[in-house]
C-alpha cells in the first residue's frame, strides 16, 4: 500500500516544545542553488528552532547551494568532494563559509545551518574529519551509551555536534531539560523517546527537533545498537 493511501496515518508529531517529523511525511524540495539535489528540511525559523537542519538527497554530480551561515554536514551515505578532499559515509566538515561540497555519487549528507555568534572575533576555520578517528566516550560514566564529540569545544563553536550509540536496553541515566535546543536524526536502531508529556517509538529515518527545556529521555529498545547525530546551541551567554 502506498504511503500516501494510509487514511492519514502517521507518526509524525508536532507539539509546541518537539517535533517528531518521520519519513513517512517528508517532503522534498530544491534550496536555492541547489543543483542535481534536493532537500527534506527537518527543522528551522518557521518551527521556531534557531538553526536549519536538512537532509540532502544529491545525485551524482550534485552541489549544495549557498550556506546561510556557517554550516556542518554529516555523510551518511555516497561520496562528497570539498575542495581536494573525498569525504566517504562517517565523514563530516563544518565550513564557516561558502565552500563548494559536490557529490561524486548518489549521495545523502545531514546539514545544519547556523549564524554565527561571534567573540572576541574567534571564527573556526574550515575542517573535515571522521568518526573512525574520533574516540567513543563513555556518557556519565555509563558504558552502554557512548558519545562521540565531532566539533572542538573551544570557545570559538558556538554549537557542538555529537554521535551517540546506545548498546541494546541502554538508556539516558536521567531526564533532561535545559536552555539549549536540540536537532536529532536517527541513524541505526530504535527505542523510546520521551518529548514532554509524550512517549515515542524512534527508529532510524526519523528526526526530532526539541525546544529548550523541552524535557527529553532515551532509551534503546531492540537487538542491535540505536545511534543518533545531534545538535545543540552552546558555548555563549543566554542574553
Amino acid at each position: 500500500m502506498m504511503l500516501s493511501q494510509q487514511l492519514g496515518s502517521s507518526r509524525t508529531s508536532l507539539k509546541p516544545d518537539h517535533l517528531l517529523h518521520s519519513p513517512d511525511s517528508f517532503v522534498r524540495a530544491p534550496l536555492p542553488g541547489m543543483e542535481k539535489c534536493t532537500a527534506i528540511i527537518h527543522a528551522g525559523p518557521a518551527l521556531g528552532a534557531r538553526f536549519t537542519e536538512y537532509t540532502a538527497e544529491m545525485e551524482e554530480g550534485g552541489k549544495l547551494g549557498p550556506a546561510i551561515g556557517q554550516r556542518f554536514f554529516y555523510v551518511v551515505s555516497g561520496q562528497v568532494q570539498m575542495e581536494n578532499k573525498f569525504l566517504d559515509a562517517g565523514s563530516y566538515g563544518y565550513l564557516p563559509e561558502r565552500h563548494l561540497v559536490a557529490a561524486t555519487k548518489e549521495t545523502q549528507l545531514i546539514v545544519i545551518e547556523k549564524l554565527y555568534q561571534a567573540i572576541n572575533n574567534q571564527m573556526p576555520k574550515a575542517f573535515t574529519g571522521n568518526i573512525a578517528n574520533i574516540q567513543q566516550q563513555p556518557l556519565m560514566g555509563d558504558e552502554g551509551v557512548l558519545v562521540q564529540s565531532l566539533l572542538p569545544d573551544g570557545p570559538e563553536f558556538d554549537f557542538a555536534v555529537n554521535l551517540m550509540t546506545f548498546v541494546p536496553g541502554a538508556a539516558l541515566g536521567m531526564v533532561e531539560a535545559h536552555i539549549m535546543e536540540h536537532g536529532l536524526m536517527m541513524l541505526a536502531g530504535g527505542g523510546i523517546y520521551r518529548l514532554g508529556d509524550n512517549w515515542y517509538p524512534v527508529m532510524a529515518g526519523d528526526f526530532i527537533w526539541m525546544a529548550p527545556y523541552c524535557p527529553q529521555w532515551f532509551g534503546a529498545i531492540g537487538k542491535t545498537p540505536a545511534q543518533y547525530l545531534i545538535y545543540k546551541d552552546w558555548n555563549r551567554h543566554p542574553l
